[in-house]
């Protein structure tokens, strides 16, 4: 018993040892022109999702219901090559370039929106709150259409057209606690044009290049009483900005926007998980507790004498995985309630802002680690009683639990069978610690590589659990057998 006991707090120590040396070998800055500043905290939406929100907005005053209506298109992006050329810049399109109209109350970034869009690559769609996105059927891809934007008190609705005639209804969406007041108008975005080089040794690195799209509005009503706001802009200016700044010109009756940026949730920089890798290392020491737990009254013969002091396997199998699971649960709550409050400090202190998450996707991680791990310990324990030797059932687990997500993010396999890994294997349940979901209107790669599992969090623990019920349902099978 104190070697067991020793052996769950030394995989406490171990996930909270691995967060702190994380935190102190990270450090953030940021540029301003030629100088290195602190990182200012990103903006976030009403939920508290970090968001990028970059924009070329020309816009005018909405007080009530009302209604804006345009054609869009002739959008086309200005793109820098990467190194050595990093200076040239030439034509292109952005997939995920947006053109559109955009209810928005207020001009500050993270402030809630909706919008009607065209886009480089991807048709027309509406989005709304930074994570809503609904493609309008038939027209996947348009290189130009007729969008129109209607605000009815807290419901904005989109709609599409072919020819400003017969009108396509998209979506409606509902802006809690929309204001009177709020700003329409037409915006342009221009996400960084992406450079992504495979590594043979898995993974990838990701270069960003800046871009600048531009379309053109016309038949816009209401058709005058235009200004710009350059939402997110900040003070600094590229040179290519400066002679080509963003925002609006006139021109026989068409509006043409310029502008850079995006509208869509962060998904680039430190997440809260980062900071529970650990968990990885934490994980052996847990595991050998578990199993000697189950394997060592056979290794000591001694499990005869359990057996005829309570004659049923059933239940004896049932309070130890209790046992277990009770014991790997407070170790895993104790390394992640001292890793957090601790390693957030450290990261504080060096200029690291973490992902800003809503606060219940910071209590899933939390909790969902130390169910992890509770469930871990359950299913080594029936591993133990199951194979009957530690050393294979050491193994068996480690192999099934903590090899494939390293092997998901390395060249070894090829990447679907690695995400197959990640469904199917009790590794599924590193899931629960994914605390930004992927996005499918990001240009960003989101691969196992880059922190993301390929089921969602809670079906990844559950598959965990699964598996750890069926280990000791087997183990306590064979345990009935012979005991009759």
């Amino acid at each position: 018993m104190p070697g067991w006991l020793a052996g769950l707090v030394v995989a406490a120590l171990l996930v909270v040892a691995l967060g702190c040396l994380f935190a102190s070998g990270t450090s953030m800055s940021c540029m301003a022109g030629n100088r290195e500043v602190a990182c200012p905290p990103p903006p976030t939406n009403a939920a508290g999702l970090g968001v990028d929100d970059k924009f070329a907005f020309t816009n005018q005053a909405l007080d009530g219901n009302g209604s804006i209506t345009a054609k869009v298109g002739a959008l086309t992006s200005t793109i820098t090559y990467p190194p050595p050329n990093h200076n040239q810049i030439v034509p292109g399109i952005l997939p995920w370039s947006k053109a559109g109209l955009i209810v928005k109350n207020g001009t500050g970034p993270g402030a809630d929106y909706a919008a009607v869009l065209l886009t480089g690559a991807h048709g027309v769609r509406m989005q709304s709150a930074f994570t809503h996105d609904q493609a309008a059927p038939g027209f996947a891809s348009a290189k130009e259409a007729w969008l129109r934007l209607s605000r009815s008190g807290d419901n904005i609705t989109g709609y599409v057209s072919a020819d400003g005639t017969t009108w396509q209804k998209i979506d409606t969406v509902r802006l809690d606690g929309l204001p009177a007041a709020v700003r329409i108008g037409l915006f342009v975005t221009s996400p960084g044009g992406l450079t992504v080089d495979e590594k043979p040794q898995g993974g990838h690195a990701v270069a960003v290049r800046f871009t600048q799209s531009t379309a053109e509005f016309s038949q816009v009503s209401p058709a005058s009483g235009w200004n710009d706001t350059l939402v997110g802009y900040g003070d600094y200016r590229t040179g290519w900005e400066q002679t080509h700044p963003p925002g609006h010109t006139e021109s026989g009756g068409v509006i043409t926007v310029s502008g850079s940026g995006d509208i869509a949730p962060l998904t680039d920089g430190v997440a809260v998980e980062r900071i529970l890798t650990g968990v990885f290392l934490g994980l052996l020491p847990l595991i050998v507790v578990a199993v000697l737990w189950g394997t060592a009254e056979f290794r000591h013969r001694m499990i005869a004498t359990t057996l005829v002091a309570m004659p049923h396997p059933a239940r004896v199998a049932g309070v130890k995985a209790l046992v277990a699971w009770l014991a790997s649960l407070i170790a895993g709550l104790v390394a992640v309630g001292v890793t957090l409050p601790v390693t957030t400090r450290i990261l504080h202190a060096n200029g690291v802002i973490l992902l800003p998450v809503p606060w219940p996707t910071t209590v899933r991680v939390a909790v969902g680690t130390a169910l992890l791990l509770s469930l871990a310990g359950v299913f080594a324990y029936g591993m133990g009683i199951l194979l009957r030797r530690a050393v294979p059932a050491v193994v068996a687990v480690t192999a099934l639990l903590v090899a494939p997500p390293i092997l998901a993010v390395t060249s070894v396999l090829p990447p679907d069978l690695g995400a197959w890994l990640l469904r199917l294997t009790p590794a599924a349940a590193f899931a629960i610690q994914q605390s930004i979901p992927a996005y499918p209107q990001l240009s960003l790669p989101q691969t196992t590589f880059d922190g993301y599992y390929p089921l969602s969090p809670w079906a990844g623990l559950a598959v965990l659990a699964l598996y750890a019920v069926a280990a000791v349902a087997a183990g306590t099978r064979r345990l009935r057998r012979e005991a009759s």
